[in-house]
């Protein structure tokens, strides 16, 4: 096997007196979609954000392809090949499609101010494979009729689409996915779900679904990570967690047999 392109090792979260993550451990294998499930206030989001820096852990340690990020500033992290979406849309809303998503492109190169102003020759070059790969994402994820187009001018689940270019714009090996079904309809939905495994597919990528539509996560993962009040309560494919006692009893609320 494979080593596994992340590893969370006993991760904790203290905010206060408050223990929002207690000793979270999980590796991801390479080229895997991996969900990570649980109910309101399982900790979730929280260890989504220790994953993209920002937020420090308490304790533990979070490794990509076998180096700890915790050193790592958060703005920095899309650069060793960490993408990532929001649940609520972090996109310019007053610019086009295509600068949003050039704007992804950005964070991979080593573009600075000065060369930018004096428009040389390199940074020129630069730009134009920025704009090149932004187009030929935008064709990928059909946004091409809505390329020129302002995105708060577009609907909801276009929108959504536009982030998830921005973040493949950042070429990623890992792309985080934060509740990427949220505000969505039944059909954009299970588009949602074949779009996710293209992806994987066509751009050999590893995939961390962070989601409360259990229907998507169950037909999309590989493997399944739950996780109830901080702690980890199920790991496995998707039928072996959907068979967890914990994991029944944290959604239903229905006492261990």
């Amino acid at each position: 096997m494979s080593e596994p392109i992340l590893s969370v090792r006993d991760v904790a979260v203290r905010f206060g007196g408050i223990v929002a993550l207690d000793g979270i451990s999980f590796d991801m294998p390479v080229r895997k979609i991996v969900g990570l499930i649980g109910p309101n206030g399982a900790g979730k989001t929280t260890l989504f954000n220790c994953l993209s820096r920002l937020y420090v852990p308490s304790d533990g340690d979070i490794l990509f392809e076998g180096k700890s990020i915790l050193t790592r500033p958060a703005h920095r992290i899309a650069e060793i090949g960490i993408g990532r979406t929001f649940q609520n849309l972090a996109l310019f809303q007053n610019l086009t499609v295509l600068d949003n998503v050039r704007i992804g492109g950005h964070c991979r190169t080593r573009s600075d101010y000065v060369s930018d102003a004096l428009n040389l020759p390199w940074s020129r070059r630069n730009e134009k494979q920025i704009d090149e790969s932004a187009r030929s994402i935008i064709d990928y994820l059909d946004l091409r009729g809505v390329a020129q187009r302002r995105v708060g001018d577009l609907p909801f689940g276009t929108q959504k689409r536009v982030e998830l270019a921005r973040a493949l714009a950042t070429n990623p090996k890992l792309l985080l996915l934060d509740e990427p079904a949220c505000g969505l309809n039944h059909e954009e939905i299970e588009e949602l779900g074949e779009r996710i495994r293209h992806i994987r597919d066509d751009r050999n990528l590893t995939v961390l679904l962070v989601e409360h539509h259990m229907s998507l996560v169950m037909s999309v993962s590989d493997q399944v990570v739950a996780l109830n009040f901080g702690r980890k309560i199920a790991e496995g494919t998707p039928a072996e967690v959907q068979r967890s006692p914990d994991v029944i009893a944290a959604y239903l609320g229905t006492e261990k047999q």
